[in-house]
C-alpha cells in the first residue's frame, strides 16, 4: 500500500535517534548544531560603554546652565576608568571606552566647539544635551548568567562572535552523521570517463554529496553494480560503520532493481517502499537494527533530489537536535493542472515581490529525468494530491534548495 507523503514523512521522523556529541574548538564550530546552553560570563556590556566620540561631563553643571567645559584628560577604549576631578570640567572619550566615573553624559565632537585658553584645552557646547545620552550602559543587553544562545542552535558567524564575547573556547555540538553515497547500475562510468551511447556519467551522488556538503557533512560513495551477490558483498561491512544509507536507483520493479530484496536480505526492516508523489513515487525507507537508516531513492536524478530535501534534510536536522525550519509558502505565478492522484512537487523560481509576497515561478520541466529542470529552480512547490487545478494566485508550501 502507498503511503501518503504526510504519512511517509512522519513515519521517517519516527525513526530519529540522537547521534550523540562532541567537543570541538570554537573556531572549527562552523555550521554544527550546539548541544549545550551558552552563558554570558558577565553583562552585556561589561560596563558603562562610550558610544560616540565627545566628551563626558557631570550633567548637572549643564542643567545649570554651563556650557564651556575644560579637558582634564581623555579616555581612550582600552585603558582603565579615569575619574573627573572637578564636575566643572570634563574627560574627552572615545567610542567604546569606558564611562570615567563622576561623569553622566556624553557629548559628541558633532556638538561641540573646541579652543583653548592659556594652554587649557576647553570645548563650548552647542544644542539640547539629555542626561545620559551616548551611553550603552552595563548589563542593558543582557544579565551575568543569561543564556545567549541556546542549544540546537545553528553555530554561524554571530554565534561565533559570541563565542568568543564569553570566552569559550570549547563547544558541545552534535556529532556528525556518517553517511555513504550509493550508486546503483552498469551504465554507469566515472566522471573523468567518456561513456558509450549506452552510458551515462554517475552524476546523482554528487548532488546528494554536495546537498551533505551544504549541511556541513561528508560522506563518502560507493557503486554498486547490477548484481544481488556483488551489492551484499559490498554493503555488508558498511553496516557497522555508517549512520545513513542514501542510495540512488534500483528501487522500481525492473528485472536489474536487486537492492529492495539485498537490503531485506541483510537484515533492513523495511518501512516502506512507494509514497504517493511525483517525483519520486518509488522511494524505499527502512531501518537496520543498531545499523544505518536507509534512504533508497529512485534514480531519476529529480526524484532523488526532491527526496532529500522533503525526507532526509530534516532526518539529519532533527538527529542533529535542530529545530526544523517553519514552512515557508509562496503564490503561483500562474495556473497549474495536473490530475494524476498524486502530490505533486514541481520546480520553481521564487521571486520577492515588492508588496513582500513571494511568488514561485514554474520552470519548464520535462519529467523526473531533466536534471537541467533544476539550474533555474530555487524550490519545489507541492502541490496537494487532493486537488487537480491550482488557481494563479494561490498559496503552496515550498521546499528550498538554493
Amino acid at each position: 500500500m502507498m503511503l501518503t507523503v504526510a504519512a511517509a514523512f512522519k513515519a521517517v521522523m519516527q525513526t530519529v535517534r540522537d547521534l550523540g556529541t562532541e567537543t570541538v574548538p570554537f573556531e572549527s564550530a562552523a555550521g554544527r548544531i550546539l548541544r549545550e546552553p551558552v552563558l554570558a560570563d558577565r553583562p552585556f556590556p561589561p560596563f558603562d560603554r562610550v558610544t560616540m566620540d565627545g566628551i563626558a561631563v557631570n550633567y548637572d553643571s549643564f542643567a545649570r546652565g554651563q556650557h564651556i567645559f575644560g579637558v582634564e584628560d581623555v579616555q581612550a577604549a582600552g585603558t582603565p576608568q579615569l575619574q573627573l576631578s572637578n564636575t566643572a570640567n570634563c574627560i574627552e572619550v572615545m567610542t567604546g571606552a569606558i564611562l570615567p566615573e563622576m561623569t553622566d553624559t556624553v557629548i559628541q565632537y558633532e556638538h561641540l566647539t573646541p579652543s583653548e585658553h592659556e594652554g587649557f584645552r576647553r570645548f563650548t557646547v552647542h544644542g539640547a544635551v539629555k542626561k545620559g545620552q551616548n551611553i550603552h550602559r552595563k548589563g542593558s543587553d543582557v544579565d551575568s548568567g543569561s543564556v545567549l544562545i541556546k542549544p540546537g542552535t545553528r553555530i554561524g558567524a554571530a554565534e561565533a562572535g559570541v563565542l568568543a564575547t564569553v570566552g569559550q573556547t570549547t563547544v558541545e555540538v552534535s556529532k556528525l552523521p556518517r553517511v555513504v553515497v550509493i550508486a546503483t547500475g552498469d551504465e554507469l562510468v566515472a566522471v573523468h570517463e567518456t561513456p558509450e551511447p549506452h552510458q551515462v556519467r554517475i552524476s546523482n551522488v554528487y548532488s546528494l554529496l554536495a546537498s551533505l556538503s551544504e549541511m556541513g557533512i561528508p560522506a563518502r560513495y560507493v557503486h554498486l553494480p547490477d548484481d544481488e551477490a556483488a551489492m551484499k558483498d559490498q554493503l555488508l561491512p558498511l553496516l557497522a560503520e555508517t549512520d545513513i544509507w542514501i542510495s540512488s536507483g534500483a528501487v522500481s520493479a525492473g528485472m536489474f532493481d536487486y537492492l529492495p530484496a539485498v537490503l531485506q536480505q541483510l537484515g533492513m526492516q523495511q518501512v516502506f517502499h512507494k509514497v504517493q508523489q511525483r517525483p519520486g513515487k518509488p522511494f524505499l525507507f527502512g531501518t537496520f537494527k543498531d545499523g544505518p537508516v536507509v534512504f533508497a531513492l529512485p534514480g531519476n536524478p529529480v526524484s532523488g533530489f526532491m527526496c532529500f530535501y522533503r525526507y532526509i534534510h530534516a532526518w539529519i536536522q532533527s538527529a542533529m537536535g535542530a529545530a526544523l525550519p517553519e514552512p515557508c509558502y509562496a503564490q503561483l505565478s500562474e495556473k497549474v493542472i495536473f490530475d494524476a492522484a498524486l502530490e505533486y512537487y514541481l520546480p520553481v523560481k521564487l521571486q520577492s515581490q515588492p508588496n513582500g509576497i513571494l511568488v514561485a515561478i514554474p520552470q519548464p520541466y520535462q519529467g523526473s529525468g531533466d536534471l537541467a529542470s533544476l539550474l533555474k529552480a530555487d524550490a519545489f512547490l507541492t502541490l496537494p494530491l487532493e486537488e487537480s487545478v491550482f488557481e494563479k494566485g494561490s498559496s503552496y508550501q515550498v521546499w528550498k534548495f538554493r
